[in-house]
């Protein structure tokens, strides 16, 4: 072998060409410093025989090299390592390797909002913000791809804002199912509520804004306006939603009036309209999530504030991830024209918009009346979950009171003392059942003893098993609280021994 400082192996069965693997491992030896700069490298006849391959091999390698600056070749000196490499870390003094990717000092890493994170134990989950696809009729799905399929792809980038036909769409869906009246002008698409939230707190809201957050509340919108450097104050909310007495200056309100998220409150009109006459008052902006306003029980529909005369106040975001599926990605958002403009601005920079295939997918699924027959079908199949779960759940009050069952895909179960919310999820993971205690969406003061029992991804044997699970831990853990309490027998009296 030629005499070099470092040792060449090349692999004739594997995947990589052999002039990459020559190049590669001739790189990495520059960098390392195993081959220090003004290094003088064999002639490639020399090393092509050496290396039992073809001289080919070899000066298609050394091009390589020389073009991306590892090698320099001069007439009458040879080929040569470059000066001036970045060196790879090295063995530190006490003998211990450094980081394989060494990272900035100012690199602060954040860890995922707990909302983010996928719980992957295996049993039967009350998970809240899901839908199950099973009432999706396949074959309009397919018909739906094949359509966008067969139609032609434009050569140049799309409105960020979304597909003109498909805006004007979404705005005849929003105006049938949840009585919004919406136009392609005022409304632009998005990826979905997070995505929504994103672009206003990046496009909308001034920077360091203050905002009011519901309080418990959505989690993962909360972290996207934390992490924009906007600071949230806590919004009470009870059974009839976010409380509007009192509320202090803002640049916005965030709330779910059509049920609060996650106690499931309905926010009443009279709440509705001194919301809005607060943002009148303050200058200020409302963001209304309207994240299942498609799912309603046994109650006719309250109008979204911006349906009220909220003028350019409101700030209207709805999503398909319940309607269809959260794979679909497809939210919107319904604000006045110098809004959506200034969205439309954030989107092209941040992201360009929709993919062309999904929007025109999306676009042959609303025209052809399939969404609203989904709906339909979902709401039925929803309203089956909720009866099983609520049939079950019912006779445990006193000791468990359900809320929020009007409308959604999740309801409250608030539990009485001296039952304790925490212990009774942990009972109940024990038996493979998983419920959300209300400790991560509170962000200012005590949560309530409560749980968030997410049915949209359930079927109804599942939500009656897990609904008959959670009551015979209730049960049992009353059961032993009670017995706890009370006073044991009472000792004999110890008499003194006659002298």
């Amino acid at each position: 072998m030629t005499d070099l400082p470092t040792p060449l192996s090349l692999d004739r069965a594997g995947p990589a060409p052999l002039h990459m693997q020559l190049a590669g491992q001739l790189r990495g030896a520059a960098l390392s410093g195993a081959l220090p700069a003004g290094t003088r490298l064999p002639g490639t006849r020399t090393l092509a025989r050496d290396l039992g391959v073809t001289r080919g091999v070899v000066e298609a390698a050394y091009a390589l090299l020389s073009a991306d600056g590892t090698l320099e070749a001069e007439v009458g000196r040879g080929t040569r390592v470059a000066a001036g490499l970045v060196k790879a870390e090295r063995m530190t003094e006490e003998n211990t390797q450094e980081p394989a990717f060494p990272l900035p000092g100012w690199f602060l890493p954040r860890p995922l909002p707990h909302a983010a994170r996928q719980d992957t134990r295996p049993g039967l989950h009350f998970r809240s913000g899901v839908t199950s696809a099973a009432m999706l009729d396949r074959r309009a799905w397919a018909r739906a791809w094949g359509a966008a399929a067969r139609t032609e792809l434009p050569g140049d980038y799309a409105d960020a804002a979304g597909l003109l036909e498909l805006r004007a769409a979404v705005a005849a869906f929003i105006g049938r199912s949840r009585g919004l009246a919406a136009s392609a002008d005022t409304l632009l698409l998005t990826s979905g509520t997070l995505s929504s939230v994103t672009l206003i707190a990046r496009a909308i809201l001034p920077a360091g804004a203050t905002v009011l957050y519901e309080n418990p509340g959505y989690r993962s919108g909360r972290a996207v306006l934390e992490d924009a450097g906007h600071r949230l104050l806590p919004l009470a909310v009870d059974e009839q939603g976010p409380v509007v007495e009192h509320l202090p200056p803002a640049h916005a309100a965030y709330v779910t009036p059509s049920h609060q998220f996650p106690l499931g409150g309905r926010m009443s009109l009279a709440r509705r309209l001194a919301l809005l006459e607060w943002a009148r008052a303050h200058d200020a902006l409302i963001l209304e999530d309207d994240y299942d306003g498609e799912f309603r029980y046994d109650v006719p529909p309250l109008p979204p504030l911006a349906s009220l005369g909220g003028g350019g106040r409101v700030l209207y975001l709805g999503t398909f991830s319940k309607v269809l599926s959260p794979a679909v990605r497809t939210g919107f958002i319904v604000a006045a024209p110098p809004l959506i403009q200034a969205l439309g601005r954030e989107r092209q920079l941040s992201d360009g918009g929709h993919a062309s295939a999904l929007q025109h997918a999306l676009l042959h699924l609303l025209s052809s009346g399939e969404v609203d027959r989904h709906v339909r079908r979902a709401r039925r199949w929803h309203g089956q979950v909720r009866a099983a779960l609520t049939e079950e759940l019912a006779p445990l009050s006193p000791l468990a009171t359900l809320g929020g069952i009007e409308a959604g895909l999740h309801v409250c179960l608030h539990l009485a003392p001296p039952l304790d919310a925490e212990e009774v999820s942990a009972r109940l993971a024990a038996q493979g059942v998983y419920a959300e205690t209300l400790q991560t969406f509170t962000f200012s003061g005590e949560p309530r003893n409560a749980l968030v029992l997410g049915y949209g991804g359930l079927t109804v044997r599942e939500a009656r098993t897990g609904a008959q699970k959670l009551t015979r831990v209730i049960r049992t853990l009353a059961a032993e609280k009670s017995a706890g309490e009370r006073p044991g027998p009472t000792a004999p009296a110890t008499v003194p021994p006659r002298l």
